[in-house]
């Protein structure tokens, strides 16, 4: 039972921002004695909760259906991974072909030199010019499938999943006031569910209800207990009864 419960809170995506909120916050509690690291995990965390609001937005009946749309497009995005993979083969290896050295300052040949020892020392390095046609051939390739195809793909495939939500569920009167009021219903549902109180008196009511169930049982014990010895008597009567009938009858 607990299982099934847990399962279906897990699969509610605003529970995890709820579980992930919560986690942050105590994280950047422990990191306390760190200003730098506790700051930063509580700023993460101050994003989770104002993201939590989305889901008010629900119960309106012309936002309420964006959010659907919002999630289905966030999903969509993990096509953006075919475009990470692109960047990272094409930027190690435009680096790589470009600096002969390990370049960690700046981006642009300001200050750039071929000595040896200075680059050594920590001085900027020049461009090798050796590899640049394999350079400007691997910038032609990575724009034409990332700016062309990758990019372009994921923009199809966002207005056609806006386009046939819009048509579906917001824009099409049939179903727009069926699919609102649908979604308003679970979130009146998971309003009625929580709890009134505060949260450090969240248990008092489970602690009446056990002690009221305990009164209850108390009750159902003794009126069990009643029914029984009165019909224990019942049954002494009717033996007393046919003992005097037969004794009677002889």
């Amino acid at each position: 039972m607990f299982s099934q419960r847990l399962m279906l809170y897990v699969q509610d995506v605003w529970n995890n921002f709820d579980v992930l909120s919560i986690s942050l916050f105590i994280t950047g509690l422990m990191f306390s004695w760190s200003f730098n690291m506790g700051h930063g995990i509580l700023c993460m965390d101050y994003m989770v909760f104002t993201l939590r609001l989305i889901h008010i937005f629900a119960i309106h009946r012309q936002l309420g259906p964006k959010i659907i749309i919002l999630g289905k497009m966030i999903k969509d995005a993990f096509f953006l991974f075919f475009l990470v993979v692109w960047l990272s083969a094409y930027g190690v290896a435009n680096q790589a072909l470009l600096y002969q050295y390990d370049s960690t300052g700046k981006y642009w040949d300001i200050d750039c030199t071929d000595n040896l020892t200075l680059i050594n020392e920590g001085k900027e390095p020049c461009r090798d010019t050796s590899h640049n046609w394999l350079v400007v051939i691997l910038l032609v390739i990575f724009l034409l499938v990332t700016n062309i195809l990758l990019v372009n793909l994921l923009i199809a495939t966002f207005r056609y999943l806006f386009i046939y939500s819009s048509i579906c569920c917001i824009y099409s009167s049939n179903y727009s006031p069926i699919y609102w009021k649908f979604q308003r219903y679970n979130l009146i549902v998971e309003y009625h569910s929580r709890p009134t109180l505060k949260i450090i008196t969240v248990h008092l009511p489970f602690i009446i209800a056990v002690q009221l169930k305990g009164r209850d049982a108390n009750k159902l014990v003794k009126w069990e207990t009643l029914q029984k010895e009165n019909i224990l008597a019942l049954e002494n009567k009717k033996t007393k009864r046919d003992r005097l009938k037969r004794i009677t009858a002889k």
